[in-house]
Formats: structure tokens, sequence, C-alpha cells
């Protein structure tokens, strides 16, 4: 599918610049979760119909990280996933992260320091340089979440081999847009509602076998068990080898439109719409005078522009006293160039 014409399956209203905030859905997603909110409402449908649709949507996720289904949980947000591979940090470890980290990647470590869980944090180019023996994990974004910067995978990922330790990070605004192997990391978590399009509420990760073994599953109940459907009422526990022991209950809704979401994405393919947004972000980048840049996001301080933004009706959002604009499949040059117009003319 080119991406030139797929913004045809979305309604989205023109000047929406703002998927760094939320995702539109394509119209298969929306239709599909219409379906299922109508069977919900007039009782004519049952989980049997909607859990296939979220397990559609796990591997489908699996496949856009290039990673299996089974090393793929399934959850509700990105601190929610984090909170469980922070409760294996072993007393008195030291974590690294970035300055100005998305709170959903910081407080999860931070809320261990009682028991001498410490949390350094450093300037985003230098987690590399930062991480030593001592250093139980690095977590970051991948790209980040107010500047669009793209972290620098590969320096991180090589400093935290030589010294053994775990990477986690955090995909959410990045996994959608950026060609992504989560199977490089220990950890890759992301919630669905921002790239993937997906109602808010469902979130997937990647966790290797590595680091799930010294994991503890402390919100297991039936969706976690070896089998879902026998696991009501069986005192005998029998938890998942893979990685649904970490798993909640599902969000059939958010699932259900997260499949579609997703089938959408694969069809079209993550490298064509990457090449999109950037080529989207990179129109708006030249025509306010900033250089070209790697990110589907853009981050800029104009004095008096998000007054004008406002009034030609573009959607946006501020970040740390700046604009920050987010282009996705559904935007379109004549979105962008309103933007642009509305700065400069």
């Amino acid at each position: 599918m080119d991406p030139r014409s797929a913004h045809l399956l979305w309604d989205a209203a023109p000047l929406w610049l703002n998927t760094a905030q939320y995702g539109l859905p394509p119209r298969p997603a929306y239709e599909a979760l219409h379906a299922a909110l109508d069977g919900w409402r007039h009782g004519r449908q049952t989980p049997e119909v909607w859990f296939p649709a979220g397990e559609a949507a796990r591997a489908r996720f699996g496949e856009l990280v290039g990673a299996p289904p089974q090393d793929v949980v399934q959850g509700a947000a990105t601190s929610q996933l984090l909170s469980a591979i922070a409760l294996a940090v072993p007393d008195g470890a030291r974590v690294v992260i970035p300055d100005g980290e998305y709170t959903s990647n910081a407080y999860p470590w931070m809320v261990h320091a009682d028991r001498g869980v410490k949390v350094v944090t450093v300037p985003p180019g230098e987690l590399a340089a930062a991480i030593d023996s001592e250093t139980w994990a690095v977590a970051f974004s991948l790209v980040s979440f107010s500047t669009g910067e793209i972290a620098p995978v590969d320096d991180i990922v090589a400093a935290a081999r030589r010294h053994g330790t775990r990477v986690i990070v955090d995909g959410t605004q990045a996994v959608g847009w950026l060609p992504v192997d989560a199977t490089r990391f220990d950890a890759l978590v992301c919630s669905c509602y921002k790239w993937l399009m997906a109602p808010r509420g469902l979130a997937f990760g990647y966790l290797a076998p590595g680091l799930r073994a010294v994991m503890r599953p402390i919100a297991a109940g039936p969706s976690a068990a070896a089998d879902p459907a026998g696991a009501f009422s069986d005192m005998d526990m029998r938890l998942s080898h893979s990685a649904s022991r970490f798993d909640i209950s599902p969000n059939w809704f958010a699932g259900v439109a997260a499949a579609a979401s997703l089938g959408v994405l694969l069809d079209i393919g993550v490298e064509r719409v990457h090449a999109h947004n950037v080529a989207m972000a990179d129109r708006f980048r030249a025509g306010v005078g900033l250089p070209a840049g790697d990110s589907a996001i853009v981050s800029v301080r104009l004095p008096g522009g998000a007054e004008r933004l406002r009034e030609a009706g573009v959607r946006f959002s501020e970040r740390s006293g700046r604009l920050r604009l987010s282009f996705h499949v559904y935007t379109t040059e004549s979105d962008v160039d309103r933007a642009v117009r509305a700065l400069t003319g």
C-alpha cells in the first residue's frame, strides 16, 4: 500500500499534527471497534469474539518489532509493564536514565529508593558513558517525547553489553513509524494509543527470556496462566512459560481496534511509513527554516507560534516551552504547508 494514498483510509480532519499525543484510527479499526461496541451494547457478542483479536494484535505487534508472539506481553500502560521489571532490580542497584525522561519510564524505578535502588540521571547523549559494571539497567525512550530526538541506540547497547547491563526501552514514541528490532534489547514496552493508533488502555512489550527469568508476575491472574480459560478457579497455579505470564486481563475493545490498526501499518510497511513521516517533518522543518532531521516529531521554539497555530486550527502540543508537531501516515502536504503558512505568513 502506498503511503501517498494510504491517508484515504483515515477520516482525519485537516491539520491534526499531534500524533505524539494520540493517534487517529484508520477506518478499519474504527469500524471494528464500533461493531464490537454495538455487540456489547446489545448483548450480541461475547469475549470469545473479542479475545482472538487481542491475540492477533499481540502477534502483529511482535511482527512490527521483530519479536515472536511468545515473547510479547500484553498490559495496560508503559508504567504498568515497567513496574514488573523494576521489581526485579536488586536492593542497592543502580539504574541510569536520561534527564527529562518521561516519568512513565522514571517513576517505576524511583519508587524503589526505599530499598536502596539508585536512579542516576544524565544528559541523553551521555547515557552510554554513564554505564558501568555497577549499573543493573539503562532505561530510556527510543524517541524523546519532548524533542523527537532518536536515542543513540548503537552506543548505548554496546556499552551495556560490555558491562552486563540490561537495556530497557520505552518505544511509545517510536513504534509505528520507526523501524525497530526489539530483540536488540532486554525489554521494549509501548503504549498503543499514539503511533499504533489504538484506544488508550492497551500496551504491548517485548520481554527477553533472560529478563523474564528474574522477574516475578505479581499481577498474575487467569490471563497469566498456561490455560487462561481453565484457570478461573484453579488453585494449582500453572503460569505460562511465555511472556504472557506477565499479562493482565485483556482490554477487549482496545485489542479489537489495535488488531486492525496494526494490520494497516503492516500492510503499508513501517519503512514506508517512516519515509513518509520524516518527509512530512522535513517539509515542515524547511518551511520554518530548520535543517532536515531524522524524526517524525519536530520541536521548535517560535515566539508567538502557539497562538498563530491555534488561530489557523492546527492541532499540536507544547512541551518544555516549545511547539511540538508530529507527522504520521495520514498527514498530507497540505496539512504541512498550512501549518508553515500559519507560522511564517
